[in-house]
């Protein structure tokens, strides 16, 4: 049932006035307040941005880049604090949360990989303080006190990790300051009744040593998403005579229910005469009340769920979904306490950055460790009936990585970098899955005679699978100032990947062993070597224009689907496991412009790339195999920006931008159908005489998965001083997407129409900016739209004949109108 709001936000309002009167007592001077981000000097009405876009510090307007950068104080303003709310405000950029498999699907340009298969490395790249972090579940992660965030579109192959073939979210967080700061934040979500506490303190320990400490911790009372389900039998067997009855009740009814705790320990030391080491240790701990809680069942053949035709399907930020039944999840491994649905995160990471500047060299050394284990129990039908599918999962990821680059800043024409990066993987797989009306492991019951059967007595199948991955990378550039006002530069990296897998699944029920293989270990030794050259020229016929173009290529490794099935049906399962390697190239050019006396910024990009072996993954139903199959195909497009700040009005600054894509596979000859696709919807290929069906279709000209065509934003901030030391300020930012399919494989019925969110948000503060009273509001218009999504497991059919009945359509939806209250002090 769900609680009162009223007494939480109360408290929520009394903590955060005493933290803020805490802290605002008079314990240093007033000259001791916190100093400007070094990458926002104010210049004119626009500040100039600083990213690290090419391993260096660099204004955003003098570099052959397309970068969408946010600030400190943006990031602050608008709460962007994970990559899905980075994601929900930047046009072209789509981020869809799954339950299982890679745990997220990140499409930048159209340009993504499928979130069904764990063993897929993302081809949108997130790096966090100089480290490549390829895993989806890098969502889960709680990002805050970020000094900047730079979105970096198309392939990013020679500065950034080894797998940037679409694009890269770099995230730089925060390091102590030569000045006592102190901040703390409290905060209250109205719709998920999530209230959070935000505490930072940095201070130098000593001329040459600093500190920064930063913690939050979070809890919700309710949730984003309405769980609508009732209790539900299911059965089980026992030697397929007798059934038993079990009782299924309904999951959380409002999810997901999340709680969290993070941390980050900075340490930041100046040895003087250009020598600085900073080391960062962080960790993260979120658990929610069910790990597929934002799926939405928004399209089904006849209107209602093909497994229960009670329920409609429809948008509405609602799911049904039931928990294990309890007498099941006491003997099943990792199952939730009483059966509850979970998905429990843990993640630690260490990252330390050695530098040393020379008046003309620059040498850096980035040593990272980091890990995260991801657990849980789903309804894995993603809508519960009676002859519903469970499951649970174990996996963890290691990785240990090393990149050590110079850059020689010489003053001259010519000037160089290089770099040579190693990393060590390794991934470690478990997953229990049973359906109903499974036999109770013959129905014998544990005993000295049979010690494994009470363990597995209602598992139908088990997997298990490791991947142990190692990568060596050397990579540079050479800079040439052919004129003062021109530059060619070119690079390339060369990597060199091997990838050692096995993949077993120890237990299959007697009942399932002529569909599911039990016990055979199957092995690949992978290895990948590639070549990605790059080449950009610049020419700044004035100070403020920059015209551009590069060619660019990147690539992706190929990789091993731990998350498959070794299906008894399947001719060549060694096949179904392993994918090539993703490849892409192409041009990129614009022209970036600072006109008006620094007022307005104007930019203008044209960018196309072709993929090769671009890396798609899906369920092939009537062999119970996954795959991640490959496709070439093509992303085209127009962006244009502006952002404008007047002279004439100091504190307001008006932005937006507009984009074309245009992502199409150029060949897909032999896709494979989506379910239930009949021969007049292009199922017309690879006749199955065995199954008397069509199994495949030409995809070639058709649209990518989550590509719309067109996409912008436009927003408004204003800042402004009250009189009597107080400032006020507003800032409003509609984002719009045109229509696309969700589904990768051409499937109509996965149509998401074109939507528009607002997001919006009001201020009120001291102008030192000891204390702020905030509001903060995002998807105004509480538009449902889908992000990524799946065929509903055991839904459609007729796949290939005239009779074909499509799948019920899954989506991953966003968040719905979300309005927080914030209160902040800092000095």
């Amino acid at each position: 049932m769900k609680r009162p709001f009223d007494k939480r936000l109360l408290c929520a309002a009394a903590s955060a006035a005493s933290l803020s009167v805490a802290l605002a007592q008079p314990a240093h001077a007033q000259d001791n307040q916190p100093q400007p981000a070094a990458e926002a000097v104010t210049q004119g009405g626009l500040e100039d941005i600083v990213v690290t876009a090419r391993k260096r510090a660099e204004s955003v307007q003098n570099i052959p880049v397309a970068v969408t950068a946010l600030s400190e104080a943006l990031i602050q303003r608008q709460d962007l604090t994970s990559i899905e709310k980075v994601a929900a405000r930047t046009p072209n950029l789509n981020v869809g949360r799954s339950s299982n498999g890679s745990g997220a699907q990140l499409t930048m340009r159209g340009i993504g990989s499928s979130s069904t298969s764990i063993g897929i490395e993302q081809s949108v790249a997130v790096v966090v303080d100089g480290v490549y972090y390829g895993q989806g579940r890098i969502i889960n992660e709680g990002f805050f006190d970020l000094a900047r965030v730079e979105i970096l579109k198309g392939p990013q192959a020679l500065f950034f990790g080894k797998n940037a073939t679409a694009g890269v979210i770099s995230l730089t967080t925060a390091d102590p300051g030569d000045t006592p700061e102190y901040k703390g934040r409290v905060s209250y979500e109205f719709k998920s009744e999530q209230a959070q506490v935000e505490l930072i303190g940095s201070l130098p320990l000593s001329d040459t040593l600093g500190v920064r400490l930063a913690v939050r911790g979070s809890k919700m009372w309710g949730g984003y998403y309405r769980n609508d389900s009732p209790a539900r039998n299911y059965y089980t067997t026992a030697d397929f005579a007798t059934a038993t009855q079990h009782t299924a009740l309904p999951a959380a009814d409002e999810q997901p229910g999340e709680k969290e705790l993070l941390g980050r320990l900075t340490l930041k030391w100046d040895g003087g005469e250009g020598i600085t080491n900073t080391l960062k240790v962080s960790g993260d701990y979120s658990k929610t009340n069910n790990s597929s809680w934002n799926y939405v069942m928004y399209e089904c053949a006849n209107g209602v769920s093909s497994l229960n035709g009670s329920i409609a399907c429809g948008n509405g930020f609602t799911s049904h979904q039931n928990n294990f039944p309890a007498d099941i999840a006491a003997t099943f491994p990792f199952a939730g306490k009483n059966g509850a649905l979970y998905n429990r995160y843990k993640s630690w990471q260490a990252t330390n950055t050695l530098v040393y500047d020379l008046d003309d060299l620059s040498v850096t050394n980035v040593t990272n460790y980091n890990w995260n284990n991801n657990r849980w129990a789903c309804a894995c039908d993603f809508q519960s009936s009676d002859v519903g599918t469970f499951a649970t999962e174990n996996s963890s990821w290691h990785a240990f990585s090393n990149e050590f680059r110079v850059l020689t800043q010489f003053d001259s024409p010519i000037n160089l970098m290089a770099g040579v990066l190693y990393q060590k993987t390794k991934r470690k797989f478990d997953q229990f899955v049973t359906f109903a009306a499974v036999p109770m492991a013959g129905g014998i019951v544990a005993g000295p005679d049979n010690p494994a059967a009470g363990a597995n007595r209602y598992v139908a199948s088990t997997k298990a699978s490791i991947t142990d991955g190692e990568t060596i990378a050397g990579f540079g550039q050479v800079t040439w100032k052919v004129v003062p006002t021109v530059e060619l530069a070119a690079g390339v990296r060369y990597t060199h990947e091997t990838k050692d897998s096995f993949f077993s699944q120890p237990y299959v029920n007697a009942a399932f062993q002529g569909i599911f293989v039990e016990g055979r270990r199957i092995e690949a030794k992978q290895s990948f070597n590639n070549w990605s050259p790059e080449v950009s020229l610049t020419w700044k016929p004035v100070e403020d224009i920059l015209v551009y173009g590069a060619y660019k290529t990147a690539y992706k490794s190929g990789g091993f689907s731990n998350g498959g099935i070794d299906s008894a049906l399947s001719a060549d399962p060694l096949s179904d496991l392993t994918f090539d390697p993703e490849k892409a190239r192409g041009f990129e050019g614009g022209i970036k412009t600072t006109l008006a006396d620094r007022q307005l910024r104007l930019n203008l990009g044209v960018y196309s790339y072709a993929y090769k072996d671009l890396q798609v993954d899906f369920f092939n139903s009537p062999i119970f195999a996954f795959q991640t199959l490959t496709a070439d195909a093509r992303t085209k497009g127009v962006e244009v920006e502006f952002e404008f700040a007047p002279h004439a009005v100091p504190g307001l600054n008006i932005h937006g931008s507009l984009n074309y894509t245009r992502a199409r596979y150029t060949s897909f000859p032999l896709a494979p159908c989506y379910a239930g696709q009949t021969p007049a919807q292009g199922c017309n290929l690879a006749f199955n005489s065995a199954i008397g069906a069509y199994t495949r279709q030409d995809l070639g000209g058709k649209p990518l998965s989550v590509a719309p065509d067109w996409t912008g934003a436009f927003g408004v901030s204003y800042d402004t001083a009250l009189g009597n030391g107080l400032k006020v300020g507003v800032n409003a930012d509609v984002r719009y997407s045109d229509s696309y399919l969700v589904s990768g494989f051409g499937n109509p019925y996965s149509h998401q129409s074109a939507y528009a969110t607002l997001d919006a948000g009001i201020r009120v503060g001291a102008e030192d900016d000891r204390w702020q009273v905030a509001l903060i509001g995002k998807n105004l218009t509480n538009r449902q739209y889908i992000n990524g999504g799946v065929d509903g497991p055991s839904t459609g059919s007729g796949t290939g004949t005239p009779t074909g009945v499509h799948a019920d359509q899954l989506g991953f939806g966003a968040l719905p109108r979300t309005v927080m209250l914030q209160l902040s002090t800092q000095f």
